[in-house]
């Protein structure tokens, strides 16, 4: 089977969804299937990888996101979809890539499209909250609803806002993680003790750097920590984002490292492994796999209780591996608490490995397999 994933907002310092990506092409080929995924470059070019056969299109890139890259032509993605002559095609764009699903069907090509984004909870952050916006929301899922075969949400989360329009072809798949790069075995005791610079404690944030997934609850959590608990910590930051640089100024005078944008999965693990408790501040996750990838070595989350991360945690019940919190006061007291449960490390690790990119693609191949529309079963 030719299986055609399409994606914006694609660049070279790209997180979740580059890593959905990959991981999925890779799996797809090693079941036998050919996987293609176009994404924004700077020029039509093409290379075969690991995941799959890449094909980039001509893109521009947006102001002020750190290098995040969106189409220029419709007719070029049309074009490329043409010549490449899918049997399915999958999307991992809501907005910009809309009129695909429309398209497609009139060839009698399936497709479906992830739902990476929360649009009621963006609207809620950076919107007066209003009955408009609800209900563009609302007119919004049911049109994509409508222009795809199925929508793939990763978690209840992400669900909800198509639940409540009763969407009939809503499909809950999770991610899953590589436990074999993510794993407690990379927890080494020398790395860990460069990266305490003589602390006692290790967090570590590992994200994006923009304003919808509030960086700075790490920071402040960070500073109460220290001041009303006395914790000797030392936060990490993984990650880049046009919140760099302020971040960093508001961190002057605490023990906090910032590394950047760090390309290579398996340095990011060897410092998750290393770590005490990974925090997760932002509010919109619909999955988060940095949270997921840290459970997978060993490290326990401490989570925005308004994200889908909590539904990784099972905070409440016997496999808890980490806690939810809404300020930075809460933030510290649920990673005060975590560090000293013994227990947690090992909750965690497994926990994760409930969670596996196999899994994930026999769902989607269930789906893909589905020959009509009209039998899809609710």
């Amino acid at each position: 089977m030719k299986i055609l994933h399409i994606a914006n907002f694609y660049g070279p310092k790209s997180g979740g969804i580059k890593t959905t990506i990959h991981d999925l092409g890779r799996r797809y080929e090693i079941a036998g299937h050919e996987f293609t995924f176009v994404v924004p470059g700077i020029n039509l070019s093409q290379t075969n990888t690991v995941y799959g056969k890449a094909l980039y299109l001509s893109s521009r890139e947006i102001p002020f996101t750190g290098g995040y890259r969106v189409f220029k032509s419709r007719k070029e993605i049309k074009q490329a979809i043409i010549m490449a002559k899918p049997d399915r095609i999958e999307c991992s764009d809501r907005f910009t890539l809309l009129f695909l699903g429309p398209w497609a069907r009139k060839r009698g090509i399936k497709t479906l499209v992830f739902s990476h984004e929360t649009l009621t909870g963006l609207f809620a952050k950076f919107l007066p909250a209003s009955r408009f916006f609800e209900r563009f929301a609302d007119w919004h899922n049911s049109r994509l609803s409508r222009a795809f075969d199925y929508v793939v949400a990763t978690t209840r989360f992400a669900a909800r806002e198509f639940e409540k329009l009763s969407t009939p072809n809503l499909r809950l798949i999770p991610l899953g993680v590589d436990s074999e790069v993510f794993t407690p075995k990379r927890r080494s005791s020398n790395l860990r003790k460069s990266l305490l610079q003589n602390s006692q404690y290790l967090l570590v944030h590992c994200g994006r750097l923009s304003p919808e997934k509030d960086p700075h609850l790490s920071i402040a959590a960070l500073k109460v920590l220290r001041e009303r608990f006395l914790i000797d910590a030392h936060l990490i930051i993984i990650g880049g984002g046009p919140l760099m640089e302020k971040l960093q100024r508001d961190s002057r005078g605490l023990p906090v490292t910032f590394t950047g944008y760090i390309a290579n999965p398996r340095k990011i693990a060897d410092i998750l492994a290393c770590a005490d408790v990974s925090i997760a501040p932002g509010p919109l996750e619909t999955f988060c796999l940095s949270a997921l990838e840290s459970l997978s070595c060993g490290t326990p989350v401490v989570a925005n209780s308004r994200s889908a991360v909590r539904e990784l945690l099972d905070e409440n019940g016997v496999k808890r591996c980490g806690a939810t919190a809404s300020n930075e006061s809460e933030f510290a007291m649920r990673i005060h608490a975590i560090l000293t449960n013994s227990t947690m490390r090992s909750a965690a690790r497994k926990r994760a490995l409930e969670f596996s990119w196999d899994k994930t693609i026999q769902q989607l191949m269930a789906l893909h397999d589905v020959p009509s529309r009209e039998k899809l079963v609710a």
